[in-house]
């Protein structure tokens, strides 16, 4: 071993760790974030399915929506959900909207507005056989 290469194979692995730290933890926020995501489109989802059924208004969805993210996520991510009627391809549908902020680092951070929407047929207006 030659006395000038001393102490670069803790250099080195300082160097490769730091890149790999990097990676680890942006794979981790992809995860998070599409966690968060899915979460919140089965939960509108959901919600929309159970305000499509009859005697219920996209009102009643909503707060079921809220309800579902609640018991999931923090508080603040069922915090703005939205519900009503749209048609889609001249069909009724009942919409219902979820916005929330997507954090960028973790659960703190500078953030991103989120928009999910979550359809279903309006149960009510389908024609029976």
């Amino acid at each position: 071993m030659r006395a000038d290469d001393r102490g670069s194979a803790v250099v080195e692995f300082v160097l490769v760790s730091v890149l790999v730290v990097a990676l680890v933890l942006g794979v981790l926020q992809l995860a998070f974030a599409l966690h968060i995501r899915n979460t919140l489109v089965a939960a509108a989802s959901e919600g929309a399915r159970m305000a499509a059924t009859t005697s219920r208004d996209p009102a009643d969805g909503a707060d079921h929506t809220s309800r579902l993210i609640r018991a999931t996520l923090p508080d603040t991510f069922g915090d703005d959900v939205t519900g009503g009627y749209e048609y889609v391809d001249g069909v009724p549908t009942v919409v219902v909207e979820v916005r929330a902020r997507l954090p960028v680092v973790g659960w703190v951070g500078p953030a991103s507005t989120l928009v999910v929407r979550g359809h279903a047929i309006e149960e009510s207006a389908a024609v029976g056989p």
